[in-house]
């Protein structure tokens, strides 16, 4: 077994030099300028005291760098999965106590563990079941709701913290006339200010900018403005070693909300990491071993009070923009992070809250993906209708089951289009032995007496029927002249007991009708099963063809020199 594909950090850090420090070293200290005000905000949605978002920056960004296949990804605390473990955690401790930080710590082992054996059985694939639709309205409907929750800090006002935004939209409608002025007032301004830097550049560390013109105005004016609320005391020190405390209950209990962050940390993580590798050729991205990467920063990083972590969208596009080439970048990240915590959290203490709340929405806000959408509407109704639904039922059903909503839907349109597939009847394009769709190509010849069918799916229990009835009603618009029917079998690549039952039975009702029943274009393995089942009992070995054409020229000819080439060789490809 090769031990670089365990642990990828030693793939590039035997060769790792100077040239390749100098983008690391500008990328991480970039990083880490952006991640320190974010951990501390995105704490704060998590429902947890500022310092957690900080220890999630810390061993899960170590551990990442050490097993993960990406070099530019980011990981670290993120707004998505601070708020998907407030609403979870939230109905079973409260928000901020000991008993609430426990569980949240726990989580990430839970979170950890399920990555973990996902990733050492290859079980990534099981997440492909949220499609990229279902993804854009899950993401845009969560960055709404973390958003509208962030207006409470940011107007000052105690407004209701919910999933679900029909509530928390009620509640800001009917206190809004209650905001704080001084508040309201920083935050407001602090949120242009970084729209204005992002605007310019989006390498300028806007956060850290309004964090510290937040804390100077609030340290030397703050008797100016009022009732200003403040981060307040930060512990310095790093987090001490601990083991989760284990409840079988309340395991019972999270179990749900860790499997919703695995499915969406894995996406983040996947889909930010296929960008990136499509920006370079040095490296590629292994599913199964991000997901094992990922186990391993959760479930080492809640040893030492880390909450849920996954990949940040901002910090790692802003990574790699910023000449990051390998994990090295990360750990210099880290580095600035431990500084911080030892000497810089007094710093912190006339942080206003407002201006993280600043940070989190203009943050949040760009990931509703309104291009996305108008696309999906022009390229794909169906998709756009799917996107549509999720986002609707995140919103007002709340992050839980809005993920049940996506996953439920994409399995729904899963089995819609298998059970049926496109059909299509061939014609002859004129002067050539090539057989065409007739409803693309108008000049194609069809004769009376002939039906080419194609099926472009598998052929299994959940579409069988409707392959039944499709090729009986295009036989029947035929009429009385049809004598020959062949199967473009090229499109079909499996086909299961159910679908043989299904054909064997249609070619004797032809056959019946005096009907003849060809197969053209049969791949290797389906033939083998069609063989297995018995269909040579049925027809002939002479009726199977390489290609439609030939099926068509073999009927109409009657010339059997070639096709009993073909039959010989299938012959001895299946014994």
């Amino acid at each position: 077994m090769n031990i670089k594909k365990i642990i990828p950090i030693l793939e590039w850090l035997p060769n790792y030099n100077t040239t390749l420090f100098k983008g690391d070293l500008l990328a991480g200290i970039t990083v880490g300028i952006i991640l320190i005000p974010q951990g501390i905000a995105y704490a704060l949605i998590a429902g947890l005291p500022p310092i957690y978002g900080l220890y999630c920056a810390l061993v899960p960004q170590v551990m990442y760098a050490i097993f993960g296949s990406s070099r530019q990804v980011a990981i670290g605390p993120v707004a998505m999965d601070s708020l998907i473990v407030a609403t979870g955690v939230s109905t079973l401790a409260l928000v901020g106590s000991e008993s609430y930080i426990a569980i949240a710590i726990l989580l990430a082992l839970m979170v950890g563990a399920i990555q973990f054996i996902m990733g050492v059985f290859s079980l990534g694939f099981i997440v492909n079941f949220l499609s990229k639709p279902v993804i854009t309205g899950f993401t845009s409907a969560v960055a709404l709701i973390i958003g509208f929750n962030q207006f409470r800090n940011l107007f000052g006002v105690d407004f209701v913290q919910s999933d679900q935004l029909q509530y928390v939209v009620v509640d800001v409608f009917d206190k809004i006339v209650n905001f704080n002025h001084p508040t309201t007032v920083i935050g407001l301004i602090s949120v242009v200010v970084i729209i204005i830097f992002r605007k310019i550049n989006k390498k300028i560390p806007s956060a850290l900018i309004v964090v510290v013109l937040g804390i100077v105005v609030l340290k030397y004016f703050g008797a100016s403005f009022g009732e200003v609320s403040i981060v307040k005391d930060i512990p310095s020190g790093l987090p001490t070693f601990g083991i989760p405390e284990f409840d079988i209950d309340l395991i019972r209990e999270l179990l749900p909300i860790a499997f919703t962050l695995v499915m969406v940390g894995y996406l983040e993580t996947i889909s930010i990491g296929k960008s990136l590798e499509a920006k370079q050729d040095e490296y590629r991205i292994r599913p199964n071993q991000e997901l094992i990467a990922l186990g391993i920063s959760n479930m080492v990083g809640s040893l030492f009070k880390a909450y849920p972590t996954t990949s940040s969208f901002s910090r790692s596009a802003i990574n790699q923009e910023s000449g990051a080439r390998t994990g090295m970048a990360a750990l210099i990240s880290v580095v600035m992070v431990v500084f911080t915590l030892l000497f810089l959290t007094p710093l912190f203490y006339h942080l206003p809250k407002t201006v993280l709340a600043a940070i989190i929405i203009v943050a949040v806000f760009n990931l509703v993906n309104i291009k996305e959408a108008v696309f999906l509407w022009r390229a794909n109704h169906l998709d756009f209708w799917l996107m549509l639904a999720t986002f609707i039922g995140t919103l007002l059903l709340g992050i839980e089951f809005g993920i049940i909503v996506g996953v439920g839907l994409s399995l729904i349109v899963l089995i819609y289009r298998t059970s049926r597939p496109y059909v299509a009847e061939l014609g002859k394009v004129p002067n050539s032995n090539f057989y065409r769709n007739r409803s693309r190509f108008e000049e194609v010849i069809i004769e009376d007496d002939v039906l080419i069918f194609r099926f472009d799916a598998q052929i299994f229990y959940a579409n069988s029927s409707y392959f039944r009835d499709k090729l009986d009603e295009m036989a029947h618009r035929k009429g009385a002249a049809l004598k020959l029917i062949v199967l473009d079998a090229e499109s079909i690549n499996r086909v299961d007991s159910t679908g043989v039952e299904m054909l064997k039975e249609r070619i004797k009702y032809y056959k019946k009708k005096g009907i003849t029943f060809l197969l053209a274009g049969v791949k290797g393995p389906v033939r083998d099963d069609l063989f297995r089942s018995g269909i040579l009992s049925i027809i002939d070995i002479n009726h199977f063809f390489m290609r439609s054409n030939d099926a068509v020229k073999f009927y109409k000819t009657g010339d059997r020199k070639q096709q009993e080439k073909y039959a010989k060789y299938i012959h001895q490809a299946y014994h």
